[in-house]
Formats: C-alpha cells, structure tokens, sequence
C-alpha cells in the first residue's frame, strides 16, 4: 500500500499497514506509518487512506521511516497518531540524535498542548513512535517511545533493538524484576499496558502519576542487561540481515516468542516486498494461537551489500 517510493541503491524497503487479523478485527486501524524517500517523496496515512507529498528542501539520499501505534484505550488513538505522523514531515532531515531529540521533544510537547487544549474529559491520547533516520552518510539514527519495535533478524534467530516502555521495565529499572522474569513478562507474554508514549507523557519519573515530559532509556537508568539499547542512539544496521519495524499487533498473542520465532524463515532470504508479504500472509493464514484483535503495522528494510563498479575507469595517477 505504499508502493513507488524510492530509497536509493543501498536500501531495500517495503511497508503495510492493515487494521488487522483474524476473526474478531478493530473498528478501525489507529497505527500509522510514515515514509521519507530519498527523494522527498513521503508517504503516510490519514483516515485509513494512504497520503502522499513532497517534503520541500529534503536533502537527497536522506531516509526517515517510523511506525505509531495510536492508543485505542485512551480514545482518539487514530488521530494523535496521525498528528505525529504529520508532525514528523515537518522536522528536518537530521544526521545527530541530539537535533532530532530535539525537534521530537518538541513535537510531543506542542501536540500535547493542542490535545490537552480541546478540553475534553478522559485521559490524554498517546500515540508509540519508532523511528529509523537514515543520512546518507553516516550511521542510522534511532528514537524511539513506546512498546513498537525495531528488531533484527538473521538464520540464527530474532534480536530486538529497542526496549518496551512498560511496566516490567519501570520495575527493572528499579531494580524489582530480574533479567529472567523480565524477559519472560516483555518477550514471553504481552500485556497491554503502556509507561510512557508519545503526547500521553511517562510513568517513569514517578509510577504514582503521569508526567508530561518524555523519560528517556539510556545506559544510566536500565539495568545492566538492556543498557546496550538505549532510546536514542546511533545504530549499526548489517547488510546481511533484515530489519523490522512493527506495531505490537504481531506479538499481541499467548506465546509471543513461538510466533517470532518464524520470523526468521518469512523474511531471511527474500527482499524486502517478499519478506513483507510472507509476514502478513502468515497472521492470515497460520495466525499465533491466542491472537487479540489490533491493528498490524509493518515496515521491512535491507541493505543492499555494496559493490564497486566494474565499468568504472581506473583513476589516472
């Protein structure tokens, strides 16, 4: 559904997003997805229907991708993720994770200001967001708020390259839940429960109420196991593997770990589109057991190995 965007030679990318699987579906899908291509050709969704524009002045060969997944629980889940989708066509191309922080700081706390102004009863909508930058030159850049994810896949198994803001980790970082239990409550079940996302604010800074601001994941506060995947860093993405980004809606099951572990054979090996389309195929065909209604967000990206021009001339000495 988000066919014809370019990204230049070395990456390979394809997307879908879809209200979902299954016999039971969602009334209607609040993920989002947005694309920059190395063009300036973006690509996101409003109102379920996929919507294109030029970002102006985009430098060439620059690359944004991100996935949100708008919380449904809270209401006007579709929209706040639509407004951040939107938001994010309107910040620069960045190559430092410092700048970027920045202008999504930012963002968080002027669509937080502009929900919160409609004074409407309820709890303030929030909306996951994890994002790949990708320069040109130099490493990839991810941000990330929320339980989506970026994941790495290769023949040997899946690894994940982003921490869920949920409560097992707040309890980790506080030192209340070890590595194993940790792992087996994050990765070994799936609970729909959320610390902090974008617009919403965290639970972080203090469990016993919201606060505004975003908390960010880094080597000084996770436990020593996770303090390899902070929230905002530089990142090294292999040519020989494939990378994931998803909404939880792929891992919102019984057994969350036996269902990834097919991850592997789906997309190693095929391009991106392929790779994409094995995923999807899969919840349709051969869906985990225990499978909830949500909605399915999905961006594949590979990077093409690089190889020297044969029909080049030798440079003269």
């Amino acid at each position: 559904m988000f066919e014809g965007l370019q990204f230049g030679p070395r990456l390979d990318v394809a997307a879908r997003s879809s209200i979902g699987a299954g016999p039971v579906m969602r009334a209607e899908n609040q993920d989002n997805c947005v694309l920059v291509g190395a063009d300036g050709q973006a690509a996101l969704l409003r109102g379920g229907d996929v919507l294109r524009q030029q970002v102006p002045g985009w430098p060439a060969g620059h690359v944004r991708l991100a996935v949100l997944d708008g919380m449904g629980g809270h209401g006007h889940g579709r929209e706040a993720a639509e407004a951040a989708a939107e938001g994010l066509l309107a910040i620069p191309a960045c190559s430092d994770i410092d700048v970027l922080s920045a202008h999504l700081d930012a963002l968080h706390g002027a669509l937080q200001a502009r929900f919160d102004a409609l004074g409407e009863h309820g709890p303030r909508p929030g909306t996951t967001l994890t994002l790949l930058e990708i320069p040109p030159l130099g490493a990839p850049l991810l941000w990330h708020a929320g339980d989506s994810r970026l994941v790495e896949i290769q023949p040997g198994g899946v690894a994940p390259l982003t921490v869920d803001h949920v409560p097992a980790t707040a309890y980790a970082m506080l030192g209340l839940l070890g590595e194993a239990d940790w792992r087996r409550q994050v990765h070994g079940e799936h609970w729909p429960q959320i610390a902090q996302a974008f617009i919403l604010g965290n639970t972080f800074a203090d469990s016993r109420h919201l606060e505004d601001g975003l908390f960010a994941l880094d080597a000084g506060n996770l436990p020593p196991w996770l303090r390899a995947l902070p929230d905002r860093r530089a990142v090294s993405l292999r040519p020989d593997c494939s990378y994931l980004l998803a909404t939880d809606g792929f891992w919102s099951c019984a057994d969350p770990a036996e269902f990834i572990a097919r991850w592997p054979r789906l997309l190693c090996g095929n391009d991106a589109v392929d790779g994409l389309e094995a995923l999807f195929g899969e919840m349709e065909e051969r869906p985990p057991v225990g499978l909830q209604p949500d909605n399915l967000t999905a961006i594949v990206l590979r990077f093409r190995p690089f190889r020297r021009d044969e029909t080049a001339l030798p440079a003269n000495n």
